[in-house]
């Protein structure tokens, strides 16, 4: 729930002599972001605002102001300046996160910052219970807590409140970011409401008798607890269970059962995971070596017979994993993992349906490591040419040229309205549509086979990436992406309302890109799209 802000109203005197103070006490810092403000240069930048909300009884006082960037305090659209705190200091997290070459800040980093994920815990069975002691805290006593079984499973668990000094974070079971949802939960935690629902965790020995808590399901409400001060949670802890089927169980809430909102990307995650898990299981099982990949994925998929669309859908997912998560590929700096978004043009589902329809979608018959030596390994081939692939659609559409300052919420609106949008930000929010993306993808899968065509060599159309596309034909594809950004329409803003306004089918576009016209008859192009003229390298 969010209510209107009621903003500080002073006089310029008054105000003159309550910043001093207020960022004397803020240590010389924006209460929001928590960098430096500097009072002569940024004067007309900055705000004073309530920190308790005036319209839940916050006083109208200066024990309850702080001083803000005027762009912290509005471009995070909450309406209370205690949340654009914290999603501010989440957004910090992430920065970081990427910084060190991972996709996002997770529970993990929070816990870091908190003084959490430190300790260890004993855990001792007693018949029907368990007794441990969070040592390393104020409370250090023996707890005894009832241990239960489930009847379907066997699983055993046991109840727990637990202080942020013992609970770590399992991204192997939840591999998923801090979403932009933890400003719900928040917003929901401030207004003084409980959890309903209480984190789950597990816990084994390792060999020395204690073990990690790891908490793999409640991330965001953990999450946003902690940022809000709480110091432990309560959790139901799976006791040493197999944590292969945590892993199976949590994909399959996720995708069958669609109990857990998980997006595309971690349900990709998830599957690389299960990928590695069967094939290690097949290793142990044929007494082969932890290195061992002279197996094939056919291997796999029938020695899991009763899982074999599962396995193939892991396979697949391996390969997009290690795609999208590669530190080379200079699209995935564009791509919202979790939908598509305002600071970042392209949706993970876009990147899917288009990118990802160049893949091989069968298990393969031979080895998993034929060919790496020689660089004719096709899988590797696969992802290393679809890499290049975006990398090029990316230099072409987006480096240097989206300002993720501007974004994309509403522009079309803006657009409309009369706002000034640099051309090479409304192209790249254009093409990252997912119903002209997808098309355009279609296009370059016709540059391969028309290139193909054209010097005689047969392909199979869907294994067009298990081969070493000639430096030729990436020119053509180079070109192809030139020439489309050329056109007139990304740029038009009179089709912001039209063309551009209302979601289009996929058809709208194939349309377009044939003909000119769009389904409904809108002229959107001078005339279709002709390979030969597409290809051709720009002067």
């Amino acid at each position: 729930m969010t209510t209107q802000r009621h903003r500080v109203s002073i006089t310029p005197e008054q105000r003159a002599k309550l910043e001093p103070l207020l960022l004397n006490r803020q240590s010389g810092k924006c209460y929001i972001c928590d960098e430096p403000i500097d009072l002569e240069l940024q004067h007309e930048d900055l705000e004073i605002d309530h920190i308790d909300p005036f319209s839940q009884g916050g006083a109208d006082s200066a024990n309850n102001y702080a001083l803000v960037h005027q762009r912290c305090n509005r471009s995070k659209g909450a309406s209370d300046i205690r949340v654009a705190r914290r999603l501010a200091e989440m957004e910090k997290l992430h920065q970081q996160a990427k910084a060190e070459g991972e996709r996002g800040a997770n529970l993990r980093h929070v816990l870091t910052k908190y003084g959490g994920g430190k300790a260890r815990l004993r855990v001792r069975r007693e018949s029907d219970r368990v007794e441990f002691s969070f040592s390393e805290t104020a409370d250090p006593r023996v707890q005894s807590v009832p241990l239960y079984r489930d009847k379907l499973s066997g699983a055993e668990y046991f109840f727990t409140v637990a202080p942020l000094e013992y609970l770590h974070h399992d991204d192997r079971i939840n591999p998923r970011d801090i979403g932009a949802n933890v400003r719900n939960l928040i917003e929901e935690f401030l207004q003084g409401r409980p959890q309903l629902h209480i984190g789950l965790a597990w816990w084994a020995a390792e060999e020395d008798g204690a073990g990690t808590l790891k908490l793999f399901d409640g991330q965001h409400k953990a999450a946003s607890q902690i940022m809000l001060g709480v110091k432990e949670l309560p959790v139901r802890v799976f006791m040493e269970p197999d944590v292969d089927v945590l892993v199976t169980t949590n994909t399959n809430a996720g995708s069958s059962l669609r109990q857990i909102a998980f997006d595309k990307a971690t349900m990709r995650h998830l599957g690389s995971t299960l990928y590695a898990d069967r094939a290690a299981q097949y290793r142990k099982m044929r007494q082969l070596p932890d290195d061992d990949l002279s197996f094939s994925e056919q291997d796999l998929v029938r020695h899991f017979r009763g899982e074999h669309r599962q396995m193939e859908k892991y396979i697949i997912d391996a390969q997009r994993d290690f795609i999208t998560h590669n530190p080379d590929n200079r699209l995935t700096e564009f791509v919202e993992m979790g939908g598509r978004g305002t600071s970042r043009p392209l949706a993970y589902a876009t990147v899917e349906r288009a990118f990802f329809q160049l893949l091989h979608q069968k298990a393969l018959n031979s080895a998993i490591d034929e060919g790496l030596e020689s660089g004719s390994n096709p899988r590797d081939l696969e992802r290393t040419q679809m890499i290049r692939l975006m990398n090029i659609f990316a230099d072409v559409f987006f480096v240097d040229k989206w300002d993720p300052d501007v974004g994309g919420y509403q522009l079309e609106s803006r657009i409309f309205k009369g706002d000034e949008i640099a051309e090479q930000h409304l192209r790249a929010w254009r093409i990252a549509r997912d119903e002209v993306a997808v098309n355009v993808i279609r296009w370059v899968k016709l540059v391969i086979t028309h290139y193909f065509a054209f010097t005689g060599k047969m392909v199979d159309d869907e294994r067009l990436l298990h081969a070493r596309l000639p430096d030729a034909l990436w020119e053509r594809i180079a070109a192809f992406f030139e020439n489309l950004s050329a056109l007139p329409c990304w740029v038009d803003k009179n089709m912001a309302q039209s063309v551009f306004g209302p979601k289009q089918n996929f058809d709208y576009w194939n349309q377009v890109f044939q003909t000119g016209e769009s389904t409904d008859g809108t002229k959107v192009l001078a005339e279709g799209l002709s390979i030969q003229e597409m290809i051709s390298s720009r002067p």
